[in-house]
Formats: structure tokens, C-alpha cells, sequence
């Protein structure tokens, strides 16, 4: 099993460098690169999301590194970039040039991989701040929303999916079923819209707060004031995440508690007169939540890194959701690549930790046999 994991690890350096080659070469290509958001600031046609520029005067914007840019009515501009026109050519080298793109293609790249492997993220092109400070300052927004999202899910999940399998065929199997469909088909995002209308003011009731984590006075609270607070924010963030992660762990839950009801020692088990509850929480609990609870890892990844985004987008959440949607929209290249290479290696990590919880958990499970 040893040697299992070793291959495992080492597997993380050949899939890492490809799922960035990959996203590199993808992101290259699409048009609108940093120097383009610049350009477009220059002209006035950039639009609110990438306004992270501090120029105070009519065609003019501050570059990455401070400096004051200029139209030129010369016209004179590079082709490579549309709608450059009456930009001063020496302003789009001298920005080629700030941001790296006067090397080849390889190059950066492979510097880029260097500079990683040293978790040296480099700076943001428009915040003028590391990407590692951006992304420990956003860390605590999405790791709060991941964490009482995936214990609430499992919260409800697991109680549901046993009373699922215990009442298979029954009434209340069907409506439940019913109601999992429900959470399968609404997105998280969807269903965060709907609470917005619904409870925050949008047309109906005006229980909860719109945007943000805490209060604007919430450093001038006493601390039981500032825990109600808090709550009070992510009630809609948290409810709006479990419910696309809810139907999914329900009905791992359930097919787990029935594959093992069906095996011979529970029917051992009743022969010899022990009560459902003995038989149900004794016996067929312990070895139906084994793969329940070794998926935990990889559950919070996935919530924490994929189900967040959107929703700290809608709510205005200054978390890592919101940093990566803003990243996109301003083509902040250090921040895209920064936080892609990081969390794809916890991803990664975490996957292989989530084996480990499985062999832990259930010693029977042999990966190695598997493979052969």
C-alpha cells in the first residue's frame, strides 16, 4: 500500500505542470489580455468590474507600477492589440514589457513553473500586493462558508439518507426523492437569487443582510452581538450552498445503508433476535458510514474551492470566489495562475489524503490490488 501512495505523489508532479500547460496555453489565447483592460481604460470603454485603476483625469489611468499613461493623437498603436488606436506605441512595449509578454511563449511559462514550485506567486498586475498576502487575506471568507456548509450537509444528509434506506419504498422515500431531485436541479446560484428576492429585501420580506460577512459597526459589538452577526450573514450563503450539496451525499448515504442491510450478517444478526436499532446503529451504521465519512476531505474541497464562487459573487463576499471572478474579469494573470496552481495542488493532496482516509477507515480496501 506504501508503494500505492508514493506513485500517487509522485503523479501529482506530471498532472500538475499539465492541467497548467493546458490552462496557460488556453488563456493566452483568449483575446483581451491585461494590456487590452489597460487600453480600454485609456479610451474610457472598460466597464466597472475591471476599474481597479486610480487615474483621476479624462483619458488617463494608472499603470501596474504607479506611473501615469497617456493618450497620443499619433494614432500609432500595435496591431496586435484592437482598438489600441492613439495609443503611443512605446507605452504598449513599455507595457509588453512590465507585464512579461516581450519574452517568448515557452519562456514564461517555464518561468513561471520555477517561480511556483517556489510558491513565489508573483504580484497582481492591478492590486499592487502579493498573490500569496491576497489569497491568506481571502482564505478565512471561504473557509468558514466551506466549513459550515459541508457539516450542515452532513448534518442532513447522513439522518435522511439512513431514514431513506430504512423506509426504501415507502411514502416518505418518494417525497424525499422529490425533493433531492429538486436540489440536483437547482443550481446553487439560482437558488441563492431566489433567497435574495425572497428574504433580503429583494420583493418580499427583509429578514437578512445583502452583502458582506459582518456589519459595518460589527467592531463596535460585544462578542455574543457580533456571533449573532455573523450568522445572521452566511444564513443565506450557507443555505443557498447546501442545497447543491445535500442530494448528492443523501443518496450515498442511502445506497450504502441498503447495500449493507441486504448482506448476510445483518440478516445474522436479526436471526438471532437483536433488536432493528441494534442491528440498524450496531452493525450496518458503522460499516455503511465508512465511505461516508472518508469522502469528507474531498467534500470540502469541492465545496470550498468550486461551490463558493458564484455565491460569494452574488452575496459580495470577499473571499477567494470573489478575488478568482475578479482575477477573470480584469485578466489578472498572477492571481489566475496563482490560485490555480495552489488549490489544484491541495486539490490533488487532498484526493490522495481521501484514499488514505478509506484505508484507515476500512483496512480491507487494498488500492494496490486494485491496480493490478
Amino acid at each position: 500500500m506504501t508503494t500505492y501512495f508514493i506513485k500517487r505523489f509522485l503523479l501529482i508532479i506530471p498532472t500538475l505542470f499539465g492541467i497548467m500547460l493546458l490552462n496557460f496555453l488556453i488563456v493566452q489565447a483568449a483575446p483581451g489580455g491585461p494590456i487590452e483592460q489597460i487600453v480600454a481604460k485609456l479610451h474610457g470603454t472598460d466597464v466597472a468590474a475591471t476599474a481597479r485603476f486610480g487615474g483621476s483625469g479624462a483619458g488617463e489611468t494608472a499603470a501596474p507600477g504607479g506611473q501615469a499613461m497617456k493618450l497620443n493623437d499619433d494614432g500609432g498603436a500595435s496591431a496586435r492589440y484592437p482598438g489600441a488606436q492613439g495609443v503611443d506605441p512605446e507605452l504598449i512595449k513599455e507595457l509588453e514589457h512590465q507585464f512579461g509578454f516581450d519574452m517568448p511563449l515557452h519562456k514564461r511559462f517555464l518561468m513561471m513553473i520555477g517561480n511556483y514550485l517556489r510558491f513565489d506567486f508573483g504580484k497582481s498586475y492591478f492590486r499592487d500586493e502579493s498573490v500569496f498576502n491576497l489569497v491568506v487575506s481571502k482564505m478565512p471568507v471561504s473557509i468558514s462558508l466551506g466549513l459550515w456548509t459541508t457539516l450542515i450537509v452532513y448534518l442532513i444528509s447522513i439522518p435522511l439518507g439512513i431514514r431513506k434506506a430504512v423506509k426504501d419504498g415507502t411514502a416518505f422515500d418518494v417525497w424525499s426523492s422529490a425533493v433531492i431531485i429538486a436540489g440536483y436541479a437547482i443550481p446553487s446560484f439560482l437558488f441563492a437569487v431566489l433567497l435574495i428576492v425572497v428574504f433580503a429585501g429583494g420583493r418580499y420580506l427583509d429578514w437578512f443582510p445583502l452583502r458582506g460577512l459582518t456589519s459595518d459597526n460589527w467592531g463596535d459589538m460585544d462578542w455574543p452581538h457580533r456571533i449573532l452577526d455573523y450568522f445572521w450573514h452566511i444564513a443565506l450563503p450557507v443555505t443557498a450552498m447546501v442545497i447543491g450539496g445535500f442530494a448528492s451525499l443523501t443518496m450515498l448515504t442511502k445506497n450504502s445503508f441498503l447495500d449493507e442491510i441486504n448482506k448476510q450478517y445483518v440478516l445474522t444478526a436479526r436471526a438471532k433476535g437483536l433488536t432493528e436499532t441494534r442491528v440498524l446503529y450496531g452493525h450496518v451504521f458503522r460499516n455503511a458510514m465508512l465511505i461516508v465519512i472518508a469522502g469528507f476531505p474531498s467534500a470540502f474541497i469541492s465545496i470550498l474551492f468550486t461551490g463558493s464562487l458564484l455565491i460569494e459573487v452574488i452575496f459580495s463576499l470577499d473571499g477567494m470566489g470573489f478575488l478568482g471572478f475578479e482575477a477573470i474579469i480584469n485578466r489578472d494573470y498572477p492571481i489566475m495562475f496563482g490560485t490555480l496552481y495552489f488549490f489544484t495542488l491541495i486539490g490533488l493532496v487532498m484526493n490522495i489524503l481521501g484514499d488514505m482516509a478509506y484505508v484507515l477507515t476500512d483496512p480491507r480496501i487494498d488500492f494496490e490490488k486494485r491496480e493490478g
